[in-house]
């Protein structure tokens, strides 16, 4: 779905400030709160937005420790991952992937040794042949949507 420059000026007022209300962003836009209420609704329709729940850094949770895992996976077994995969809470993401693995995951952990453990809880399914695992020094860009939003309004 292409945005415009409203949708554009929303999104990035909304990444901004996420607890500003209906009426004020529509006050702040200079458009009519009906206009602000239908481009959200259509947005969130649409799958441009997936939600509005809190950031959560889990860090701040006890998790500072950031690794990534490339899996490789037996011929066959990639929904069976998938739902074992699921069941660990310190897997935050999984993407199946082109290229030397065929899974992706971003885990977080206590520490350098309960990183450890995670890998063993992750890699601990028949279906996972192998795993190599990078640890997160530092994250420059935290992941980021703003920059994104505002060329992709300035395209359409």
């Amino acid at each position: 779905m292409a945005i415009d420059r409203l949708d554009g000026r929303l999104l990035v007022l909304l990444a901004q400030e996420p607890r500003i209300g209906v009426l004020e962003a529509s006050r702040r836009l200079g458009v009519a709160r009906g206009t602000v209420q239908a481009r959200l609704d259509r947005m969130q329709a649409n799958g441009v937005i997936r939600g509005f729940g809190p950031q959560v850094d889990p860090a701040a949770l006890g998790y500072p420790v950031t690794a990534f895992a490339t899996l490789q996976i037996r011929q066959g077994q990639g929904p069976a991952v998938r739902t074992h995969l699921a069941t660990v809470p310190e897997v935050l993401e999984l993407h199946t992937t082109t290229g030397a693995g065929d899974m992706l995951c971003r885990l977080v952990a206590r520490s350098n040794a309960d990183l450890q453990r995670v890998i063993d809880r992750v890699v601990g399914f028949d279906g996972i042949e192998r795993a190599a695992t990078t640890i997160v020094m530092e994250n420059p860009v935290p992941l980021r949507i703003v920059p994104l939003v505002e060329q992709a309004s300035r395209e359409n």
